[in-house]
């Protein structure tokens, strides 16, 4: 069963969200402009398009892996609620050592579309125990 994400086009280039090959569980998100990105520079790139995200449901923006490997482009602030009604923005950031020069039409990102529930927050007195207990990072081991 799929679920329907509707799009609304803001500019008549604007590209369509599309999955590159079947099976796939994120879709291409696209640029709408010619733009060199400097290494540490951070850029808002919009893409012309408004949604309307089913209850329930957020898109999560991530970096396409090819850009991240070749050019240590990355994702910024990455979550879009089912309320947002305005244009998507994707912000990237280049950690590489070289300028990379997107063109209008490029791939940027992609973006998984998850049903998440939302939490009842509530403060206790206590936690119960558990066999990780306070284990942060690299707790677990290398293996």
């Amino acid at each position: 069963m799929k679920t329907e994400l509707q799009f609304k086009k803001l500019k008549q280039e604007a590209v369509l969200p599309r999955y590159a090959l079947e099976g796939d569980v994120a879709f291409d998100l696209f640029s709408l402009e010619d733009y060199l990105l400097q290494p540490g520079e951070k850029y808002l790139f919009k893409i012309g398009l408004a949604s309307q995200i089913p209850a329930g449901f957020c898109v999560i923006v991530k970096p396409k892996s090819g850009l991240a490997v070749k050019a240590g482009i990355d994702v910024l602030a990455g979550v879009i609620d089912s309320g947002y009604r305005g244009e998507w923005g994707v912000l990237l950031i280049n950690l590489g050592e070289e300028a990379y020069q997107f063109k209008k039409g490029d791939k940027i990102a992609q973006g998984l579309l998850l049903s998440l529930p939302q939490v009842e927050i509530k403060e206790v007195k206590k936690l119960p125990l558990s066999h990780r207990g306070q284990g942060g990072f690299g707790s677990t081991g290398r293996n």
